[in-house]
């Protein structure tokens, strides 16, 4: 038997080359701005597809791009049936990426454990 994510994979990395272009050429709403396209999650069906987005700047400059990118799906929804070859394009849904933050938030951690840590004898 096949492996049942392949094609829902192969559709979001469509998806997610699709949003980024789209970011980076035909975008036009001001708030959208300093957004990173880290990955994109399909539905078995193929009738959602979850982005993740890494948004750079202040949390309320976050909030505005989030809510500019929910405006725009629909969109990008549109440039994406332009270049599937599928019967069903999927809804795109936008989600932050926590994972940049995540891993700071460990290194941070770390580098304190570091400099509380005391030297070794006989080093």
């Amino acid at each position: 038997m096949a492996a049942p994510r392949r094609r829902p994979d192969q559709v979001g990395e469509l998806v997610r080359q699709v949003v980024a272009e789209t970011l980076l050429r035909d975008v036009r709403d001001p708030r959208i701005r300093m957004v990173t396209v880290t990955g994109a999650d399909v539905s078995p069906d193929l009738s959602h597809a979850r982005v993740f987005v890494v948004v750079h700047g202040e949390p309320a400059e976050r909030e505005a791009v989030m809510a500019g990118l929910a405006n725009a799906a629909g969109f990008f929804r549109s440039r994406l049936a332009r270049v599937m070859a599928t019967r069903v394009t999927p809804e795109i849904h936008f989600a932050a990426d926590r994972g940049v933050e995540h891993a700071a938030r460990i290194d941070a951690i770390l580098a304190g454990l570091r400099t509380d840590r005391p030297p070794e004898e006989g080093s």
